[in-house]
């Protein structure tokens, strides 16, 4: 399952995503109806779910700052607002990647994309760099 943060779950970004990915793409808003949900309660709705990986564009709020967790994966692209149509290829091409190609190889990891780079840690683990393919 795919989980696009709020600002992110547009016809835009989720229908180009849900072409080409085989399972669920759905917002964060769809975790808990009908209620505001801050960035600090997101862990606790991705626990909810099984093996979500977790999209944003919100870098500041999530990369370095949360803990992994082997019940989720979350990667957060830095990428400017007018960008965000780019969001479903760039998703796909991290995933694409040998090291978060399947659900098993991304759960536990933070991953933070920027037009130079691509980085993650996991729980007990450093910032890795990845190479680029």
């Amino acid at each position: 399952m795919i989980i696009l943060d709020e600002n992110l779950h547009d016809v835009e970004v989720s229908a180009p995503i849900a072409r080409w990915y085989p399972g669920q793409v759905v917002s964060v808003t769809d975790l808990r109806p009908k209620s505001k949900i801050k960035d600090e309660a997101i862990p606790t709705l991705l626990r909810r779910v099984k093996e979500p990986t977790f999209v944003t564009t919100n870098v500041g709020d999530f990369w370095n700052k949360l803990q992994a967790s082997p019940a989720y994966c979350i990667i957060a692209i830095e990428i400017p607002n007018e960008l965000i149509s780019e969001i479903p290829r760039l998703l796909r091409d991290i995933l694409q990647l040998e090291t978060f190609k399947t659900k098993a190889a991304r759960m536990g990891k933070v991953i933070h994309w920027t037009p130079t780079r691509i980085e993650y840690y996991e729980a007990n683990r450093r910032i890795v760099a990845v190479p680029r393919e």
